[in-house]
């Protein structure tokens, strides 16, 4: 979990094992460049604009990830 009061969890990627697993959250305390926020289970984050987080969207939805799995 982010140390951020005002950081919404939107999305746990995993949920089942308690290892930290990694989140998506929405910093609304944050610049616009920096809000959309995922969390990994080793303590590093990415931090990103709503626009880069919908590209990201777009190209898994299209099966452009597809590869990474």
């Amino acid at each position: 979990m982010l140390d951020f009061p005002t950081a919404q969890p939107l999305a746990t990627f995993c949920g089942d094992c308690g290892c930290g697993c990694p989140q998506l959250f929405v910093d609304e305390s944050a610049p616009p460049e920096k809000r959309v926020v995922l969390t990994d289970d080793f303590g590093s984050q990415v931090r990103m604009s709503a626009a880069q987080f919908g590209n990201l969207l777009t190209q898994a939805k299209s099966g452009a990830l597809d590869t990474v799995i």
